[in-house]
């Protein structure tokens, strides 16, 4: 958490902001999926969101499966900045995970997914740890 923490503030990101960011890399989700998934109440979303679009990072639009529904995407500017903030947490966290064998690593990740919400067990995504 620390690393998070240290990484995301370089960037002017919080933790719930790296996580948006994280999250929005591979989907397009409704902002009441999203705010659920955060765990967040829907005005809090909407500021999250806010602030994040006005630094160019996300966009909303209608849903191309339903035009009454309103979708939160990556910008490509967002998504540059997730990349970024991933490979520096990556690289600082590869002291210790450099220690792992493969398996024990590929084990981590899952976990990770798993903590993280990004993953699912059996059917569902595969695991991921973009909202890290």
């Amino acid at each position: 958490m620390a690393v998070l923490t240290r990484i995301g503030s370089e960037h002017d990101l919080s933790l719930t902001q790296l996580r948006l960011l994280g999250l929005l890399r591979d989907r397009r989700p409704r902002m009441t999926d999203l705010a659920e998934f955060l765990g967040l109440d829907k005005s809090t979303m909407s500021g999250l969101v806010e602030r994040a679009e006005r630094r160019g990072l996300v966009a909303r639009g209608k849903s191309p499966q339903d035009r009454r529904v309103v979708d939160v995407f990556i910008t490509p500017m967002g998504s540059e900045l997730a990349q970024q903030v991933q490979e520096e947490i990556r690289a600082a966290l590869a002291p210790y995970t450099d220690r792992l064998a493969a398996d024990d690593r590929q084990v981590l990740t899952q976990l990770l997914g798993f903590l993280s919400g990004t993953a699912t067990r059996g059917g569902g995504r595969e695991v991921s740890t973009n909202a890290l």
